[in-house]
């Protein structure tokens, strides 16, 4: 009996995965393109008022323009580069700011300790607290602080300044302290513990070493917050001799058209000179990170 034979079985089709579909080259490149045009926008706006105190320090002319100057010329370096008018009062932002800063960042230290190891009912209402301490204007406070430092005899006083300064700045501190101080795994604390360390031993021994960078970040924003503050020295200290160069260069302003702004644009450039050299001192810390590889190996 003959067997019918059957019909080679066809193979389905094989169709290629579908390659998904790539941006076009030129959207690409517009997108680019727009990208660095916005940045080139925000970039000029920054550069130009330096542009401009730059020539200014140097021009001889007292013009609010923006031009380059006919010649050049220190004198206006040298009419502000005096007891009076520049060291002494950069010599008590320094006093001012510096002494405030470490008390911040030394009591933001101790506080952020326990917010991010130990759990309790008062802590989450406590961060709260913080939080919205840190979005409260300074000109909201000013003057029942003004009425309380007349009552307590601390007006004109440069401590008293100082300590309300870095009590203005503390919230902030210890929040952002607390954001480092998070990323410090506890095993390290706990291998430490063992080893027969107290409390205090693990915090300045461990973590801080640890946290180095997020210590330093916290130091160079409450010194810049404190450096440029105005308001606060200006209600709280009376005496010229007391005032700090954020007030002093007030004096520079005038309301009739007689500005200095040569000697003006020259006090700004020397106000600024504390502030980018801690930055540069203290950025070199900022790149390493936390360095928490190494320690957990092994």
């Amino acid at each position: 009996m003959a067997v019918a034979a059957s019909p080679p079985a066809t193979s389905a089709p094989v169709t290629a995965p579908a390659v998904p579909s790539q941006p076009p080259r030129r959207r690409a490149r517009f997108g680019r393109g727009a990208v660095n045009a916005v940045l080139l926008a925000v970039s000029v706006l920054y550069v130009l008022p330096l542009l401009w105190m730059v020539l200014a320090s140097v021009s001889n002319t007292n013009s609010f323009r923006l031009k380059w100057p006919s010649s050049l010329t220190f004198g206006n370096f040298d009419d502000i580069l005096n007891m009076d008018t520049t060291f002494r009062p950069m010599l008590n932002s320094l006093l001012l700011c510096g002494f405030a800063t470490a008390i911040t960042v030394v009591v933001a230290i101790l506080a952020a300790y326990p917010l991010s190891r130990y759990r309790s009912r008062v802590r989450r209402p406590f961060l709260y607290t913080i939080l919205f301490s840190t979005g409260l204007p300074i000109t909201a406070v000013m003057i029942p602080v003004y009425s309380m430092f007349v009552q307590v005899n601390l007006i004109d006083s440069m401590p008293g300044t100082t300590l309300f300064l870095a009590a203005s700045a503390l919230p902030f501190g210890i929040w952002l302290m607390k954001s480092f101080m998070d990323g410090v795994p506890m095993v390290l604390e706990e291998a430490a513990r063992i080893d027969g360390a107290n409390t205090m031993t693990v915090l300045w021994r461990v973590v801080l070493p640890l946290m180095r960078p997020g210590v330093v970040v916290v130091t160079i924003f409450t010194f810049i917050g404190m450096w440029g503050n105005f308001f606060v020295p200006f209600i709280l200290l009376l005496s010229p001799e007391k005032l700090p160069a954020s007030v002093s260069v007030f004096t520079f302003l005038s309301a009739h058209d007689q500005t200095q702004y040569g000697q003006l644009s020259a006090f700004s450039l020397v106000y600024s000179l504390p502030v980018v050299m801690l930055y540069l001192v203290l950025s070199r810390k900022l790149g390493g990170g936390f360095a928490l590889g190494g320690a957990l190996k092994g």
